[in-house]
């Protein structure tokens, strides 16, 4: 087990965590992988992941140390985001079983953000609504892009927002899948095409994140709708879509 030292004050509650994941807290994501919203000990909420036991081969790969697991880089990512002053859920704990040397169910824990919202909301905005959130956006991925930082699944449930009396805030979560290094304009504008909203949305946040980058706004318009067109034509054909697509 690896404790953000902050947080040693909770080892002992963390050491029994896989033991006691399933009656702890809130499920709020249930599929291969689960996702709990948990009090801990101290009164302050966190964020605890389970990660489904890996395929042979993927077990073979982590367990050698081939590759880190997603648990344990979803522990290590945050601290190179934090220190880029990209905001994400600190850390508190990554735990891992093991089998006869082979990794099984893994744990990463963080901390809960305070942000409510997700861009799943945007799917079917409205004009006239989501004008100032795209600009917002498109600046927040542009610094993000530019401290050499790409999220590689860059989707409408990773980047949690909020709004107050400054402006929006943004934070991205699920990060175990990152690319540290500089980002052209190619990749950058590729990095949007996950996100769910209409076309006149999309295209509000490559010009604002083309303007904050000091690109050609049409030519990234053109690059981050090619890159969309291209992911949400294979997508569909095996997933239903939960908004209306606009290709």
């Amino acid at each position: 087990m690896l404790i953000n030292k902050k947080y040693q004050h909770l080892e002992q509650w963390l050491e029994r965590l896989p033991e006691d994941f399933e009656r702890l807290g809130k499920v709020i994501y249930d599929k291969r992988n689960q996702l709990r919203v948990i009090e801990a000990p101290d009164g302050s909420l966190v964020n605890a992941k389970r990660y489904g036991v890996p395929h042979l081969f993927n077990r073979i790969v982590y367990s050698t140390g081939l590759r880190q697991p997603k648990g344990l880089r979803a522990f290590t990512y945050p601290t190179r985001l934090i220190e880029r002053g990209i905001d994400t859920p600190e850390p508190i704990a990554y735990i891992e079983q093991r089998h006869c040397g082979l990794l099984g169910l893994c744990y990463f824990i963080s901390v809960q953000s305070p942000l409510q919202h997700t861009l799943y909301e945007l799917g079917d905005a409205r004009e006239g609504t989501y004008e100032a959130l795209a600009e917002a956006l498109g600046r927040f991925t542009a610094r993000m892009h530019d401290r050499e930082v790409l999220h590689l699944d860059y989707s409408p449930g990773n980047i949690l927002w909020d709004k107050d009396d400054e402006g929006y805030h943004f934070t991205v979560v699920d990060i175990n899948r990152m690319r540290f290094g500089k980002v052209g304009m190619k990749d950058g504008c590729a990095a949007l095409c996950r996100l769910w909203g209409s076309k006149r949305f999309i295209e509000l946040i490559a010009r604002s994140y083309a303007d904050a980058r000091g690109y050609n706004q049409d030519e990234a318009v053109r690059l981050t709708m090619q890159a969309r067109t291209a992911f949400w034509t294979r997508y569909r054909r095996r997933h239903p879509v939960e908004f209306p697509l606009e290709l």
